[in-house]
């Protein structure tokens, strides 16, 4: 009810100057006690994938706090897992602006931000501050200026930075707005990329004492082949979960509204269809072997309720927030856990 009043008040504001006020007004009225913490989703809820036990099946997607800044004021809104990032070994300031721009008319968001962040460093100093105990998973990337056939060097730096605080990595190799970023998922570079995380993660396992799950998370716009020869590898190199889907570069659906043609990723609402159907494909190619992490243009409770029915074991949330707020957490949850979980 609070967020359907103070909405429009933020739409009068550029999206970034939005983002930063209402994540930062939260943590304040978080340190103030004036956010109730989330009721506990009930047992019937709790699911175990990756080998966590998450308390629900409702996460929030990486690219809302991409340095961790706000973990301790977004675990209050009832989320069963916080996915923190993109970060990257350097910091490193982003695409020029504006690269940020909404879609009200089809509730959907154009953005090129491409990777802004402070660097692993801090991520992980503001991850120890937090007193959050849930599961956390940190979401890592390539410097902008590394080269390609360097980008393995920039991944296994961020991983050995984050292992020791991270619920779970994700290795993102899906972003539209870093220069050929998506070529990692090719069968050559995928294939050598994960050969190469694997053996590290295998040696920080034993560095630490602890498994850190690794997950991979992918684009939409794939076709059935690049997605069973996604699985192949996927259960190749045994990775331990993955996230369908990263945002889309299509523009048919906005094609004609303000800001369509923006240069970008697009999530919301018009990105739906494809991320289920991509969820569903590549449920069917890995035929169970390990689980899938279903994302993309979730804004009600039965889309949530979708990704699941087509094979995902956990959904994860960002644009539907923008438009729905808080009450969209608790509507997934409610759907993914029936009646015992509606407020």
């Amino acid at each position: 009810m609070i967020y359907s009043l103070v909405r429009p008040l933020l739409f009068c504001l550029d999206p970034e100057t939005a983002h930063r006020l209402t994540l930062g007004g939260l943590r304040s009225l978080g340190r103030l006690g004036l956010i109730p913490a989330a009721a506990p989703a009930p047992v019937e809820c709790e699911r175990t994938v990756m080998g966590i036990r998450f308390p629900n099946p409702v996460g929030l997607a990486a690219g809302l706090d991409k340095n961790g800044e706000y973990i301790d004021a977004l675990a209050r809104l009832g989320f069963g897992f916080i996915e923190i990032g993109t970060v990257t070994p350097r910091p490193q300031p982003g695409n020029p602006r504006p690269r940020v721009f909404r879609l009200p008319a089809a509730r959907a968001v154009i953005n090129r931000l491409g990777f802004n962040n402070l660097g692993v460093d801090r991520l992980v100093e503001n991850v120890k501050r937090a007193r959050y105990r849930g599961v956390l998973g940190i979401n890592i990337g390539k410097n902008f200026d590394t080269p390609l056939e360097r980008a393995a060097d920039d991944y296994v730096a961020c991983l050995r930075k984050v292992y020791p605080v991270a619920g779970y990595v994700t290795v993102n190799i899906s972003s539209p707005n870093t220069q050929d970023l998506r070529r990692l998922q090719g069968a050559a570079e995928l294939d050598a990329l994960l050969s190469t995380l694997k053996a590290e993660q295998r040696a920080l396992a034993g560095r630490h004492g602890r498994a850190v799950p690794l997950a991979v998370k992918i684009a939409p716009d794939l076709d059935r082949a690049q997605i069973e020869a996604i699985a192949a590898s996927l259960r190749k190199h045994a990775v331990d979960a993955v996230i369908a889907t990263n945002t889309t570069v299509e523009r048919e659906v906005v094609a004609g509204l303000p800001h369509g043609r923006e240069a970008g990723g697009l999530s919301g609402a018009p990105l739906a269809a494809r991320a289920t159907s991509v969820v569903r494909e590549l449920a069917q190619a890995l035929g169970g072997t390990l689980p899938v992490i279903g994302a993309g243009g979730i804004m009600t409770g039965a889309g949530a309720r979708e990704k699941v029915a087509v094979g995902a074991s956990l959904v994860q949330l960002y644009t539907g927030l923008i438009y729905r707020g808080p009450a969209l957490i608790r509507e997934c949850v409610a759907a993914l856990c029936g009646d015992a979980a509606a407020p």
